[in-house]
């Protein structure tokens, strides 16, 4: 994305890949998936030429103009450049693979459209490198992390240098990858198990056993119960939790709305810490 297009500030400070090794990774990954490929931010299309290579249809999302005229130029008819915003480009409503090298300041807003979409299957994407981390669940899950785990597989890839960008960024990148998974861990309630997710991730409480106690969801006694069954410290954090976790959670709390009157949650029991003061998790 150029510097200089109109398009609007928030596609400023795009970093083009150049480094070939990262580019050949991308590909090998992109090999080992099958289908029609949308690639999100183009570029010059470093990774878009080699990618066309492999005769599968190419969709090339790209905002400036001048270098989707260009990268037009430099691809076979079985690449389709587009010439748009990637925050306004409609994912195709049949199956494909993503691919993009993200610019940094729109990661989220990017993976949130994304993770909203349905019919992508693999989603191989350059991010910001502790993003990257944060997303794929090292070092701690984010909120968003947790909110998708039931559907998706994260997992890092690498780390990506500055060096292989340019212009060169003050951060390292790395390659994010996502995967659909077969079978969801969680079936139903997307929308309520991520209200859920969020509850406890901004709950007030010095673990979460204070904090789930406090969401009014489930019972003290279901609580211990999953607890020790998990074998989860009553003063874990919410980001210590595992994607299998989180939905062994959910189905104890569901299955215990769903055994009182109307499936009402159970009343809130309690409101302090054991010391007399709130306390707030600030995990998220």
């Amino acid at each position: 994305m150029s510097h200089s297009h109109p398009g609007g500030p928030h596609e400023l400070g795009q970093n083009f890949l150049v480094d070939r090794s990262t580019i050949a990774v991308i590909e090998n990954l992109v090999a080992g998936t099958n289908g029609p490929i949308v690639e999100l931010a183009a570029g010059d299309g470093a990774v878009t030429v080699p990618l066309g290579r492999s005769g599968r249809p190419i969709t090339a999302v790209e905002l400036d103009p001048g270098r989707a005229r260009r990268l037009r130029r430099r691809t076979p008819e079985h690449v389709t450049v587009v010439n748009t915003d990637i925050l306004r480009f409609t994912l195709p409503g049949t199956p494909h693979v993503l691919v993009g090298n993200l610019p940094f300041h729109l990661t989220t807003a990017v993976l949130k459209r994304v993770l909203g979409a349905h019919e992508w299957r693999t989603a191989v994407l350059l991010v910001q490198w502790e993003v990257a981390r944060r997303r794929s669940g090292v070092g701690g899950a984010t909120m968003l992390t947790a909110q998708w785990w039931p559907w998706y597989e994260f997992s890092l890839r690498q780390r990506v240098p500055a060096r292989a960008f340019r212009p060169v960024p003050s951060v390292d990148g790395g390659l994010l990858v996502m995967r659909r998974r077969e079978v969801p861990l969680v079936t139903t309630a997307g929308e309520e198990y991520r209200r859920f997710v969020r509850d406890v991730y901004t709950g007030r409480g010095r673990g979460l056993g204070e904090i789930l106690e406090r969401t009014g969801r489930i019972d003290r006694s279901a609580l211990r119960e999953w607890l020790r069954l998990e074998h989860v410290s009553t003063r874990s954090l919410p980001k210590e939790l595992t994607a299998e976790q989180w939905a062994s959670l959910w189905h104890r709390v569901t299955a215990t709305s769903e055994g009182t009157d109307e499936g009402t949650p159970h009343r809130r029991r309690g409101g302090t810490t054991r010391s007399g003061r709130r306390g707030r998790n600030r995990n998220r």
